[in-house]
């Protein structure tokens, strides 16, 4: 069957689709207008486009960078744009443009302009639709300033002075679509500069040093479909601020001084569909930050150097969205496996230039329709990147530079491209991991002020955080109230592992440890609080610190035959606190065992010892930085607090060699016998001699009580028995610990 032909309306559509976007791209830059060109000045037909992207051919007088003092002539009556950028002019002959019918389109930027009425106080230009007024010296705008633009559709006063505009500084404007005063130096914005703007559809507010946005600043501006706030030193916005913006599009906060999202304020925007919230202090993306934004398409939150985590359900239910951005913030280190929720339409996932080390598989699979995603310069660890995710998923998936996205961890693995990485080289479970950038190594607050750390951690099944405060003290998950995990009078930790401190007192300045433990082991950071006061107070506080300081007494709470419980009283949280153990022998060297002890932990089972053995236990407590500039006593608190101590008798006889007296002539009669019915087997013998060979056993069985096997050694403890008193915790699940 022949195909039938397109009916003759498609064709003509498909011709213009293709023909007219060439036509246009192959359109001249500029064309010859042969007309009496001032001196100096350039007279060409050029492009211009309309406000609502129409193509027009519009004759162009160019004096740019003349140094005109006063306007050139002749002008030519038939001009369109005139440009006169970077010239020295002052004042402005109004009645010469007046007698230009088809000016439309005014450059003055980069002139000595200092006073509006120089330009607006002649006869009106009435077909003039755009005016350049960049980088003069205007500082001040009064009442009424433009009269004679009943057409104006764009103003730009961006980079001047403007310090003051007046109530009705834009009246006589109502046809106006764009304006431009960013980059200036106003300090408030007053609602009533907007009453006579019925039109305005875009705003540029940007470079304004407003430090708050008053309530209902915005409420005139019934068109508006985009506004920037750009470098503006914002720190706040309140709830009401982008009130009756009903038709706004665009919003964008770059380089503002904002701490968190501004939810409520953005709530109030019902239409929103592009945000920027591009560099901004902001630390946390939190649970429900951008929920139920629903015509939400586009989201970035780039160049934060403070973000250091995207939480449970972040953004959740924006099914609009498309394309989101996080790139570029050097300590965003976590992203919760649950922080996207409902996303039906996301397509492309930047997340490039971070501190990310893995990705949780459950982010790819929430994410039905994700066609590419970013990945590259972030510290990636393989070994669980991805695991366990739907394949046909990953052969949708696009990663954008797949030659820059590589592994840095596990070391086997360094270097190697991620898409090259097959299941099999992946775990299907992960240790716990604190990115070593979550948390900074010092931290520093005024007395009496309020601290905030984060400690985050990757994990599969997903770690629980607890953090051990420099007085010993631990502060661990509560069950019964997952909405706060502990609270007293300084300290309250939050479920995802966020500790506040408030009112801050010399007392609460020291080693912070945080620890995240899953069953398979746990990781942890530590964080050094400095409390800010007078230097004599400073002194004071940091020599009592020191005195209080208590000696470890290591005690020997229980020994059985094969294992003994030991436990020590210390006040202070120590870092690198470890344990080590030794099976004593006269004439024989036998090997020390050591074990890393959590901060916390003031309690250790010793198992897989040898019964009727002794042993010598140590405890080591953590070397500061400062070592040498310690006091005497400090360092007398810090050496190995020991103890000596014999297993007890195995109650069940083992196998031995050794035969009971009123055994002994039974055994000789019985070999005897045995070794006449070997020489008379023959053959047998030989297979009869080679099960004697099992009888010896080895003596060093007998002295390496407590020896660790290197194959299932693993440094760091199991869960926590939180059931326990409180300070009691077990060691590793390996020889020389109890599971």
């Amino acid at each position: 069957m022949r195909p039938q032909p397109l009916p003759l309306h498609y064709t003509v559509c498909i011709l213009l689709f293709i023909c007219v976007p060439l036509a246009v791209g192959n359109l001249p830059h500029s064309l010859p207008w042969h007309v009496s060109c001032p001196v100096r000045c350039v007279c060409q037909i050029k492009p211009w486009f309309s406000f609502d992207s129409l193509y027009h051919e519009a004759p162009t007088v160019d004096c740019n960078d003349l140094l005109l003092t006063k306007l050139p002539s002749p002008i030519p009556k038939n001009t369109h744009t005139l440009r006169l950028q970077s010239n020295l002019l002052s004042d402005l002959d109004t009645s010469t443009l007046q007698k230009l019918p088809n000016l439309t389109d005014l450059d003055l930027s980069q002139n000595r302009f200092n006073h509006i009425r120089m330009i607006t106080s002649g006869p009106p230009l009435r077909y003039l639709l755009a005016l350049h007024l960049e980088e003069n010296h205007l500082s001040h705008l009064p009442d009424s300033s433009f009269p004679s633009l009943p057409v104006l559709q764009e103003l730009f006063l961006s980079h001047n002075n403007l310090h003051t505009i007046s109530p009705g500084a834009f009246a006589g404007l109502d046809n106006l679509l764009r304006l431009h005063i960013n980059n200036n130096r106003l300090t408030t914005i007053d609602p009533r500069w907007f009453k006579a703007l019925p039109k305005l559809e875009v705003l540029m507010l940007g470079g304004n040093p407003v430090v708050a946005l008053p309530e209902q600043a915005f409420i005139a501006l019934k068109s508006l479909r985009s506004l920037v706030l750009g470098g503006m030193g914002l720190q706040n916005l309140a709830e009401k601020a982008l009130d009756g913006l009903d038709q706004l599009e665009s919003l964008s906060f770059f380089d503002n001084q904002l701490t968190k999202v501004p939810t409520a304020a953005l709530r109030r925007v019902p239409g929103l569909k592009f945000l920027d919230l591009n560099k901004n202090r902001i630390k946390l993306i939190q649970n429900g930050d951008f929920r139920d934004m629903v015509h939400l398409k586009e989201l970035g939150l780039n160049n934060m150097d403070d973000l250091v985590s995207i939480e449970k359900g972040a953004l959740e239910n924006l099914p609009e969205l498309t394309k989101l951005e996080i790139t570029n913030n050097p300590r965003l280190s976590y992203i919760h496996p649950h922080a996207f929720l409902k996303l039906t339409r996301l397509e492309s996932l930047m997340l490039n230039s971070n501190s990310l080390s893995a990705l949780h598989h459950n982010i790819m699979l929430s994410l039905p329709n994700l066609q590419e995603v970013s990945l590259h310069s972030n510290p990636l660890r393989c070994d669980c990147l991805f695991h366990q995710t739907d394949t046909q998923t990953l052969r949708v998936v696009r990663f954008i530079q797949p030659q820059a996205t590589l592994c840095s961890e596990p070391p086997e693995l360094r270097s190697r491209k991620v898409r090259e990485v097959s299941t099999l080289e992946m775990s299907a479970s992960c240790l716990p991991m604190i990115p070593s950038n979550s948390l900074p190594s010092y931290a520093g607050v005024r007395e009496n002020g309020k601290l905030v750390l984060h400690c985050r951690a990757l994990g599969d099944p997903q770690p629980e955080i607890y953090w051990v405060t420099p007085s010993g003290m631990k502060l661990g998950p509560n069950k019964s109230n997952l909405s706060l995990c502990y609270r007293n009078k300084h300290y309250k930790l939050l479920p995802e592992g966020t500790l506040e401190i408030s009112k801050v007192t010399s007392h609460e300045a020291g080693l912070y440890t945080c620890i995240a433990e899953n069953i398979l082991g746990a990781d942890t950071r530590s964080i050094t609080v400095g409390v800010h006061a007078r230097e004599s107070r400073r002194k004071k506080a940091n020599l009592k610190a020191f005195l209080r300081a208590e000696v470890a007494r290591l005690e020997l709470r229980e020994v059985g035959e094969r294992y003994a419980i030991l436990s020590w009283q210390n006040v202070r949280n120590l870092p690198s606190t470890r344990l080590s153990w030794q099976a004593i022998y006269a004439n024989l060297h036998t090997p020390t065992y050591t074990t890393r002890i959590l901060a916390g932990t003031q309690s250790f089972n010793l198992t897989h010892l040898q019964p009727e053995t002794f042993y010598r236990v140590c405890l080591h407590l953590g070397a500061a930085d400062d070592t040498k500039r310690v006091s005497k006593r400090v360092r007398t608190v810090r050496k190995p607090q020991c103890v000596t101590f014999r297993t007890k008798e195995a109650n069940e006889p083992e196998a031995s060699l050794e035969l009971k007296p009123e055994l002994t002539s039974t055994a000789v009669t019985l070999l005897l016998l045995a070794l006449i019915l070997l020489a008379l087997a023959g053959q047998s013998f030989e297979a009869e001699g080679q099960k004697g060979d099992h009888v010896m056993l080895s003596p060093w069985s007998q002295v390496c009580g407590g020896c660790l096997s290197a194959s299932v050694w693993r440094p760091f403890p199991t869960r926590p028995d939180w059931s326990q008193p409180e300070g009691a915790t077990w060691g590793p699940s390996s020889p020389g610990s109890t599971t």
